[in-house]
């Protein structure tokens, strides 16, 4: 090997481990940029649609959708972690397709809305998520759940469900506890229609199959319990449901909530007490105002608050859609809105929008920042 040879290979690795270290500092941040390109520690805009936050030993772990030109699964979920909710290190997959063309999850199915939540008895992680089956749009309406013995996975999916399959809701009125009748719901969108969606007809429906279940979240309460909060009855009413003590299933404890509402996007959180949920209304990829409510427990009821957006674009929810609410770790009555912006044309060019939220008179109030960072706790 002749010298100048040598010295042209010297050249490219010290400009090759320039630039690497370049790249990486450039996308260092040190504080929030809502509805930005957010970067990755390996330079590449960050791929966690739809995403939870699940925090252990002074990392938090973003678990999203993996997306691609459409909003099929193709990849899987991925997982995310960081040490100061700024800066995250792509892990992998946290959950794969799989290449099995009769899997539920097989490529081309849709996997939406991961969460992840760990069981102290079983010493697993529990991911759930809205999975809808291949070929079949939007009509399956399913919740899939897997399991790990680390955060970052690799997941062994277990199965999907139609929830509380043969359980009437707590709050369901003795007198509505009968057997479906064939057209019984009318036809859409009638005052008749709506009267016997409030009075659960597509409960009734649904009794024998198990309950839909679309956009969806998962909380565990202080005592332990998990729940499961789910879009259903064609998107009409939420519901939510008591997990059995492994997290893996569904006690048969469930109510309606907000029948009739059109609520989506289910995220909730806990202050002082009180329960409160963030969702969204009902109009497909397009953003719409956000919704708040308030309980005391988590089977509510739930009382309405309003939109909790306030200042321009307060009416889309600043052009997103709320997937989780983040408590900030060590900090007291800290909250984060995570929020996505759809982008239909081209899915993996959605962005993130993360914003503190604030209090107005014992209502969670969420305002418009270009720039802010975690300061913003300790200074309100």
């Amino acid at each position: 090997m002749n010298k100048i040879r040598i010295l042209s290979i010297l050249i490219l690795i010290i400009f090759s481990s320039s630039n690497i270290n370049c790249q990486n500092r450039a996308h260092r941040y040190s504080a929030f940029h809502p509805g930005k390109i957010w970067k990755d520690s390996d330079g590449n805009h960050i791929n966690a649609h739809g995403g939870g936050i699940y925090y252990e030993d002074g990392t938090y772990y973003w678990y999203g959708e993996h997306k691609g030109d459409d909003s099929k699964a193709h990849v899987g979920i991925n997982v995310y972690s960081s040490k100061d909710l700024y800066n995250w290190k792509k892990e992998g997959i946290a959950l794969a397709v799989e290449k099995d063309p009769n899997s539920e999850i097989t490529a081309g199915s849709v996997m939406e809305r991961p969460k992840v939540i760990y069981n102290k008895k079983t010493g697993k992680y529990v991911l759930w998520f809205h999975l809808e089956l291949k070929g079949k749009g939007y009509s399956a309406a399913r919740t899939g759940v897997a399991i790990s013995d680390t955060p970052t996975g690799p997941f062994k999916y277990l199965k999907s469900y139609r929830p509380n399959a043969r359980k009437w809701p707590k709050n369901f009125k003795e007198s509505s506890k009968r057997e479906f009748k064939k057209g019984e719901i009318g036809e859409w969108w009638t005052d008749q229609w709506k009267k016997n969606l409030l009075e659960g007809s597509f409960v009734r429906r649904d009794f024998e199959e198990g309950q839909m279940s679309r956009d969806m979240t998962v909380y565990v309460d202080k005592d332990g319990t998990a729940y499961h909060i789910h879009s259903s009855e064609e998107n009409q009413t939420l519901h939510i449901s008591e997990l059995t003590d492994d997290y893996l299933n569904f006690t048969g404890n469930w109510v309606r909530v907000q029948a009739g509402g059109q609520n989506e996007a289910p995220a909730i959180f806990e202050k002082d007490g009180k329960y409160y949920m963030v969702t969204s209304g009902l109009t497909g990829w397009d953003p719409n105002a956000a919704r708040s409510f308030v309980a005391d427990s988590i089977m509510g009821k739930w009382s309405a608050l309003g939109n909790p957006a306030e200042g321009k674009d307060a009416d889309k929810t600043f052009h997103s859609q709320s997937t989780f609410i983040l408590p900030v770790e060590g900090k007291d009555d800290a909250f984060i809105f995570m929020a996505d912006r759809w982008k239909p044309n081209n899915h993996i060019d959605g962005r993130y929008i993360w914003l503190p939220i604030e209090w107005e008179n014992g209502k969670p109030i969420i305002k418009w920042k270009d720039e802010w960072d975690l300061s913003f706790f300790d200074e309100n």
